[in-house]
């Protein structure tokens, strides 16, 4: 490796007199902590959600916190949004008589968000609504906002997601590099149109269907029995104690399944007992008809050491787990792929060892 300032000028490392991260090929990283706070003021805050609907009028008012932390990184070009952020937003109420000529209440409320994070930003956050008249007339204004404002917090939370994944503030430091195509004769293009526009039609059909979905793979190894590992992923009773959530599944093939409390839904499509899962499965924040599959594979690795068999009760050998996804990167947001590898090694592969003391 050539030494600063030696060696081909095109090392790219090299210290420029201009400062240019040239192709944003080193690590940046931005913090987003104002810009979020500015962005969701604009998003959230001043916005007439009723207006005389009922004789009730429901208007945002401020920002009154939001805190946590928000930052950007680059790499190589790609973006790597982080957050983990909570707020309150307050909200003013007021309900008239049946003419609409006096004013029968009026008084405020908030609404907190405690946990807006990165890990979970295909999902709709939990939201917390409160109005300081808690009176029949109070109750029916917060009943109100809860369906009229409760929808609009999720929209514009939504909006701030898709944003941070598209670079937040540091997008417009991205270098894009737009290729310009040359134009092709008259003779040329139209020769080319007519000989090969079935080929163009079709290649375009086949790129619409895979646009959006990517396949990941992962491995974990596991030591303990294959129809145990089998068992604690499609019991009902082992998945809440491991993952501490709500979980319902049917053992049967073509039966449904909810797990992590509702946010992941899905149908089991093949069982092999101790071997195979094949399952359909979406998060709750997909456009209804989107589903990804998952195949999890239970075997025996090619090579296992003969001095860790049978140290435990019932002859437990080391086992690989292989799981394949087809996940929607153009989907709820655009950090879904590594969203769901880390979801899987942190909030099922991990606790399962935690758990169960399922070692490698």
């Amino acid at each position: 490796m050539a030494r600063m300032g030696e060696g081909d000028k095109r090392w790219i490392v090299e210290d420029r007199p201009d400062g240019t991260n040239v192709h944003n090929w080193h690590w940046s990283e931005r913090d987003c902590l104002d810009w979020a706070r500015n962005f969701l003021s604009n998003l959230l805050c001043n916005k007439t959600l009723l207006a005389g609907e009922g004789n009730f009028y429901i208007k945002t008012k401020k920002l009154e916190k939001l805190e946590g932390e928000a930052y950007v990184n680059i790499r190589k070009g790609k973006i790597i949004p982080g957050y983990e952020l909570s707020l309150i937003l307050s909200y003013e109420a007021e309900a008239k008589d049946s003419d609409g000529s006096s004013v029968i209440l009026s008084t405020e409320g908030s609404v907190e968000v405690p946990y807006i994070s990165d890990e979970n930003a295909g999902e709709d956050p939990e939201i917390r609504i409160s109005i300081k008249d808690d009176g029949p007339i109070g109750k029916r204004l917060k009943e109100a906002f809860i369906l009229k404002g409760k929808p609009f917090v999720f929209e514009k939370i939504r909006e701030f997601v898709d944003a941070m994944a598209k670079g937040g503030p540091a997008k417009d430091d991205l270098d894009v590099k737009k290729v310009t195509a040359k134009k092709p004769s008259s003779a040329s293009s139209n020769a080319a149109n007519n000989s090969g526009s079935s080929v163009k039609e079709s290649k375009k059909a086949v790129e619409k269907k895979k646009e959006g979905f990517k396949t990941i793979t992962m491995s974990e190894k596991f030591s303990c029995r294959a129809k145990d590992l089998f068992e604690i992923l499609m019991d009902e009773n082992r998945w809440k104690g491991f993952t501490q959530s709500n979980a319902r599944i049917n053992k049967e093939v073509g039966g449904e399944f909810s797990i992590f409390d509702g946010s992941v839904t899905g149908q089991n499509v093949e069982l092999q007992e101790g071997k195979l899962i094949v399952q359909k499965w979406r998060f709750g924040s997909w456009p209804d008809g989107i589903v990804s599959t998952l195949c999890l594979k239970v075997s025996l690795p090619t090579r296992v050491d003969p001095g860790s068999w049978g140290h435990r009760t019932g002859g437990w050998k080391l086992l690989d787990v292989v799981s394949v996804f087809v996940a929607l990167s153009g989907y709820g947001n655009a950090t879904v792929v590594e969203n769901t590898e880390r979801g899987w090694r942190d909030l099922i592969f991990h606790k399962i060892r935690a758990v169960f003391g399922f070692g490698i």
